[in-house]
C-alpha cells in the first residue's frame, strides 16, 4: 500500500485479567490494512500495562504520523459501544496490569491538565452507529485503569499534532468470553468490526459535531 496514504491508527490491547482473549486487538486486527475513506488503515496492539501501553502508543504516533487516532479497549459488562468523552489524569487500578503494577491515585502526567475530551465527533459517530442499529452510547467515564491511561495520554500526546484528532471507544465481551461470564453482554466480533469501520468512516467525514435530533442520544 502506497505509503503517501493518509493514515488512520487503529489500537487495541492484549489479553488481561486471566481473559483468553482480548475482543478490541480481535476486532482492531481485522482491520489493519483496510482502505476507509481514502485513508490506509493500520492496527497496533498496546500491552495492557501501565507506561507500557503510553510508551508503545508513542512509537505507533511516531512511525506513522496518522491524521486520526481510535484507540479501542474492552469493557466487560457493557452492553453497547461506548464512546467515551472525557480521560481523566488519574491511575487508580482494581487489578494489577499485565506487568504486575497496581498504581493507586498516581496522575497519568506529572503536572498535566486535569481532564481531555475527544477530539472526534462522538455524537455524528453515536448517530451513525444508531442508524446502522447497532447498540452505541456516550459515556462519561472510561474508568481509571489501563484503558483512560491510553486516553489520557493519548490526548495528551495529539494535543501537540497540529491537526491529528484522537478518541476512545469501549466494547462489550466476544460472545466466547461471555459464555465465562454467566449472563453478561456482548457482541459479535464481525459486529464490531462493522462499527469501527462506520465510526471510522463518520470521523473521517466529520470535522465538527453534527447537531442531532432530540432523542437520538440515550
Amino acid at each position: 500500500m502506497n505509503r503517501t496514504t493518509p493514515c488512520v491508527l487503529l489500537t487495541g490491547f492484549d489479553a488481561f485479567g486471566g481473559e483468553p482473549v482480548n475482543p478490541s486487538w480481535e476486532a482492531v486486527g481485522a482491520l489493519h490494512g483496510a482502505r476507509i475513506a481514502g485513508h490506509r488503515v493500520v492496527a497496533a496492539q498496546l500491552p495492557t500495562a501501565f507506561g507500557l501501553s503510553l510508551a508503545a502508543l508513542r512509537r505507533a504516533l511516531t512511525a506513522h504520523r496518522p491524521a486520526l487516532v481510535l484507540a479501542v479497549g474492552q469493557a466487560g459488562g457493557r452492553a453497547r459501544i461506548s464512546l467515551e468523552r472525557v480521560a481523566i489524569n488519574v491511575d487508580d487500578a482494581r487489578i494489577a496490569d499485565n506487568a504486575g503494577a497496581q498504581p493507586v491515585d498516581v496522575p497519568v502526567v506529572a503536572d498535566g491538565p486535569a481532564a481531555y475530551f475527544a477530539t472526534l465527533p462522538i455524537k455524528a459517530m453515536l448517530a451513525a452507529l444508531q442508524r446502522a442499529g447497532i447498540p452505541a452510547e456516550i459515556s462519561q467515564s472510561a474508568g481509571t485503569y489501563v484503558c483512560n491511561h491510553v486516553f489520557y495520554g493519548l490526548m495528551h500526546a495529539t494535543a501537540k499534532r497540529r491537526g491529528v484528532r484522537a478518541g476512545f471507544v469501549h466494547i462489550p465481551y466476544l460472545p466466547e468470553q461471555a459464555a465465562r461470564h454467566a449472563g453478561a453482554p456482548s457482541m459479535a466480533r464481525d459486529d464490531v468490526v462493522r462499527a469501527l469501520r462506520l465510526l471510522l468512516r463518520t470521523a473521517l467525514a466529520t470535522r465538527g459535531d453534527a447537531r442531532i435530533a432530540a432523542g437520538a442520544i440515550d
